[in-house]
């Protein structure tokens, strides 16, 4: 099976660069492979060690043997990167980090990096403002496309003897990273203040928002491709396996498939502003057979039985009604569990992130289907972009297409969420391909999701790769307006919308030539997306035009 991770994960039999073992038949394969393919003999901490930094010195100036190794993956066009530079050489300045190498790698020619001498130019004009932090550089990313990074920040763990025990995508906070250092391979960093619950800000003012996030177990199978296909999913903060609801305390694999009475069991945590549980409960039976009992593949045993376990008691009559309508497509009972949580562990690290770590690691489920709108939803729906319904000015009837204005700031704050109040306010940038509007191409026009305002059609979308919802061009060009932006030694050209002032992002001149060779770089959050067919009833019908 073809797995992807924002992109992809290419299989070894495609990708001479492919990590890990060969291809594993079930449960059982080897665990994550520690050496580099051949043309890179060795470790991946070998590879890295011949590598310098932006100044012409020797990776091994930063780089000990014997001791764990943590590498961070960011590039210059990530904001997230950007706002947490400071923290970084903070870090490797620490004593507490003392006991590991502590390095971060920015890989030119590769993921929209800028090329190899550009880069160096660019980020040794900020040397002096971040001494500590080394900056090893990869020119082509071949570290990257050999562990399957496509989204910055990411953090892969090495551990003493150089083997990969760990891939982390986001951001990891400072308690994270020292417990890292204590285990590489067995610390449980998801008690520490998940990553991807904490933003920052472009302007490297650390601002953390806690998310609205909520939490369910699904048994559905081979939790390898539970976490997978959950783990792409728009809204999803993080996806751990584990076993659920048996009578073993602390069990191993093996007491689970010993008879232990444990499911395996995916942790889904996910952002409540931008899915449902109902939304959950779509995705999840969408990979599983309802009506199977103790069996989803050619995986067979109660450990692989369905279920969904709760830890909130209203949350059983949302997933009854789930279950009753799902119900109606089948002829057979179905089996799925609706019980509220008894018990979950971690699995072992080795079980984590499985399928990243193991491209040709077994699965039955196709984790593509993570890529697919929900029926209905792919139009915007509030419950599932996160955007309320009520937000903005563009009510169902009567409105005012001739005047955009932007409410007061009590009542943004009464009718965004969090997020969209952030990025558009306070300019903030939300994490690379986290929006589902990077995702949806279907035929309709975004406006500002403060003012309602038109601001660009989807017939001059397109998939760029960078992580955020890409345009050649506004609607209008008096729709958007431009100004100067010199952060990070770098010249860009920030975008805001014309009536509200909502920050949406920025253009970069590198764009579809033939389409006029700009890319508009917007925040899903700082957008409402508006179907075709519901145009013309929220007051945009003389914008039809403009999307046909």
């Amino acid at each position: 099976m073809f797995l992807a991770f924002f992109g992809g994960i290419p299989s070894a039999g495609s990708n001479p660069l492919a990590l890990g073992t060969a291809g594993a038949a079930g449960k059982g394969a080897d665990q994550p492979g520690s050496e580099l393919p051949p043309g890179l003999k060795g470790t991946p901490l070998a590879y890295l060690s011949k590598l310098q930094d932006v100044q012409g010195k020797p990776a091994t100036s930063y780089i000990k043997a014997g001791r764990p190794t943590l590498v961070k993956f960011w590039a210059s066009w990530c904001p997230l990167c950007l706002a947490e530079l400071a923290d970084t050489n903070a870090w490797a300045a620490d004593k507490r980090f003392a006991g590991a190498n502590l390095v971060t790698l920015a890989s030119p020619g590769f993921l929209r990096e800028k090329p190899a001498g550009e880069f160096t130019t660019w980020y040794s004009a900020l040397v002096r403002d971040y001494p500590h932090m080394p900056v090893l550089v990869d020119n082509g990313g071949l570290l990257a496309r050999q562990l399957g990074v496509k989204v910055y920040p990411s953090w892969v763990v090495l551990n003493e003897d150089g083997a990969v025990v760990r891939v982390i995508r986001g951001r990891i906070t400072e308690a994270q990273a020292l417990a890292i250092i204590d285990n590489p391979e067995e610390a449980d960093i998801s008690r520490l203040a998940p990553s991807a619950q904490t933003y920052y800000q472009p302007d490297s003012k650390k601002s953390d928002k806690v998310m609205n996030t909520k939490t369910i177990y699904l048994a559905g199978g081979c939790f390898w491709g539970v976490e997978a296909y959950f783990q792409r999913i728009p809204g999803v903060v993080d996806a751990v396996s584990g076993y659920a609801n048996g009578h073993t305390r602390n069990p191993s694999y093996e007491d689970v498939i010993r008879g232990a009475g444990h499911a395996e069991t995916v942790k889904v945590t996910y952002d409540a502003d931008r899915l449902s549980l109902d939304d959950i409960l779509q995705y999840y039976f969408r990979i599983i057979d309802p009506t199977s009992l103790n069996k989803q593949g050619n995986d067979r045993g109660a450990q692989y039985r369905t279920g969904v376990y709760y830890t909130d008691p209203a949350e059983q009559a949302v997933i009854q009604r789930a279950l009753e309508a799902e119900q109606k497509k089948y002829s057979r009972p179905l089996v799925v569990e609706n019980q509220p949580l008894q018990n979950f562990y971690d699995a072992e690290e080795y079980h984590q992130d499985y399928l990243m770590k193991n491209p040709n690691g077994y699965c039955h489920i196709d984790v593509r289907k993570a890529d697919e709108p929900l029926p209905g939803k792919q139009a915007g729906n509030p419950a599932q972009a996160g955007v309320r319904a009520d937000a903005g000015n563009a009510a169902n009837k009567g409105f005012d297409a001739a005047s955009y204005q932007k409410p007061s700031d009590a009542d943004l704050k009464s009718k965004l969420t969090a997020e969209q109040y952030r990025v558009t306010q306070q300019a903030g940038t939300e994490r690379a391909f986290t929006h589902e509007y990077d995702h949806l191409f279907a035929p309709g026009i975004y406006v500002d999701v403060v003012s309602g305002e038109p601001l660009f059609s989807s017939k001059d979308k397109f998939d760029s790769g960078c992580g955020w919802p890409s345009f050649t061009k506004p609607i209008e060009k008096s729709a958007v307006t431009e100004h100067r932006d010199t952060s990070f030694n770098m010249i860009r050209t920030e975008v805001r919308s014309h009536a509200a002032n909502s920050h949406l992002g920025h253009v970069f001149p590198d764009g579809p030539r033939d389409k006029g060779g700009l890319r508009y770089c917007i925040n899903g959050a700082s957008l409402r997306f508006i179907p075709l067919e519901k145009m013309q009833e929220e007051g945009y019908g003389n914008l039809i035009d403009a999307v046909k």
